[in-house]
C-alpha cells in the first residue's frame, strides 16, 4: 500500500470513529470551548493506541505528534493539557459515552457470529481503608475470538451484577453470538433477554439455582452410571498444560432433556452439558507426585447439544464432537 493509500485509509477509520460520537452531547458552553470535542476524542484514541493510559501519556502524545494529529483534524489551538482532559471528561454524560463506544467497537468486530464471555472482576488497588473506598467492580463483555471488550458497566459489589448484566446486554449488539455467563447470571430473565436477541446462551449451574441443579447432576449421573444407553449424548474433551498443571476437561452434552424443560421451564433451553474437570498437579523439581483433583460444573444452554461451540465458549481449545 502506497503512502497516499495508507493516508486516506487512516483517514477514513478516523472518520468512521467520529461518526460513531456525533450524537454525543458536548455540555460546555460553545462560545468557550477552545478544545472541540471531535479534536479531543480522536487524540485520545490515538495517543490509547499508542500506549498511552493516563491523561498524562495523553497529553504529551498531543504536544509530541501535533503534526500527525492536523492530517485529520485542524487542532487549531493545539492540544488540551492533562488537567483540561480531565475537565472535559469529566463533564461528558458516561452513560451515553459508553453507548457511543459500543457501537464503534461493535462496527470494527462485524456480524456477532462469536463467543462474547460476561464476566465480573474487581478492579485491583481501587479500594481504599483510608475513607472507607470500596473496591470498583466491572462486568465485562470479552469477545473470546478478537479479545477485545465490547463493553462495561460499573456495579457496587458482585451481588449487583445480576442488575448490571441485562443492562450490559441491553447495550450489546449480540445477534448470532453466543453469550457465556459464569453461575452468577445463570437467572430466567438473562436467558430470555438473551434469546429475545436473537443469541444463544451457556450458563454455569451451581448452588444459586438448586432445585435445577439438583436435577441435572442426579440425571448427569444415573446416565454416565448406565454407559448413557438411554440417552442421546454428545462428547468433547480439552487438554490444558499450564502454571504446572494438567487440565483436562470432557464435556457431556445431552440432547434429550425434555423432562427438563417441562419440569423448570427455562426460556430457550435446548440442551445441558456436564463438564468433569481434572487436574493433576505435581511438584516442580518432581521430588513428590503428582495429584489429581476432580471438579463437576452444569451448563444449561440453548444451543443445539451437538454443537461443538459448547465446548469452545468456555475454552480456547479445540476439538470435535463425537
Amino acid at each position: 500500500m502506497g503512502l497516499a493509500a495508507a493516508a486516506f485509509a487512516a483517514l477514513s477509520e478516523a472518520v468512521v470513529f467520529l461518526s460513531h460520537f456525533k450524537d454525543l452531547p458536548d455540555p460546555r458552553q460553545a462560545g468557550k470551548v477552545i478544545y472541540p470535542l471531535d479534536e479531543v476524542l480522536l487524540l485520545c484514541l490515538l495517543a490509547v493506541l499508542a500506549g498511552a493510559e493516563t491523561f498524562v501519556d495523553v497529553a504529551l502524545f498531543g504536544e509530541k505528534k501535533l503534526n500527525l494529529l492536523r492530517r485529520f483534524r485542524p487542532f487549531r489551538d493545539g492540544t488540551p493539557s492533562h488537567d483540561q482532559l480531565g475537565d472535559i471528561f469529566a463533564t461528558l454524560d458516561a452513560v451515553k459515552f459508553q453507548h457511543c463506544f459500543v457501537s464503534w467497537v461493535a462496527s470494527l468486530t462485524g456480524a456477532a457470529a462469536e463467543v462474547i464471555a460476561i464476566d465480573g472482576k474487581t478492579v485491583r488497588r481501587s479500594f481504599q481503608k483510608k475513607g472507607a473506598k470500596a473496591p470498583i467492580h466491572m462486568v465485562s463483555a470479552f469477545a473470546a475470538r478478537q479479545r477485545l471488550v465490547l463493553g462495561q458497566v460499573k456495579v457496587a459489589e458482585k451481588s449487583n451484577e445480576i442488575v448490571a448484566i441485562p443492562a450490559l446486554l441491553d447495550m450489546l449488539a449480540i445477534e448470532g453470538a453466543i453469550v457465556s455467563i459464569d453461575a452468577m447470571g445463570c437467572q430466567r430473565d438473562i436467558a430470555e433477554k438473551i434469546v429475545a436477541k436473537k443469541a444463544d446462551y451457556v450458563l454455569a449451574l451451581k448452588g444459586n439455582q438448586g432445585t435445577l441443579r439438583q436435577d441435572v447432576e442426579l440425571f448427569a449421573a444415573e446416565q454416565k452410571a448406565n454407559g448413557f444407553k438411554d440417552t442421546e449424548v454428545s462428547h468433547h474433551q480439552t487438554v490444558d498444560g499450564d502454571h504446572g498443571r494438567i487440565e483436562t476437561r470432557t464435556y457431556t452434552a445431552f440432547h434429550d432433556i425434555d423432562w427438563l424443560k417441562e419440569r423448570h421451564d427455562w426460556p430457550g433451553l435446548n440442551g445441558v452439558v456436564m463438564v468433569e474437570s481434572t487436574r493433576e498437579i505435581g511438584d516442580k523439581i518432581e521430588r513428590e507426585p503428582g495429584f489429581t483433583s476432580r471438579r463437576w460444573y452444569g451448563w444449561p444452554t440453548s444451543l443445539a447439544p451437538s454443537s461443538a461451540a459448547i465446548g469452545q465458549s468456555r475454552t480456547a481449545s479445540t476439538g470435535s464432537w463425537t
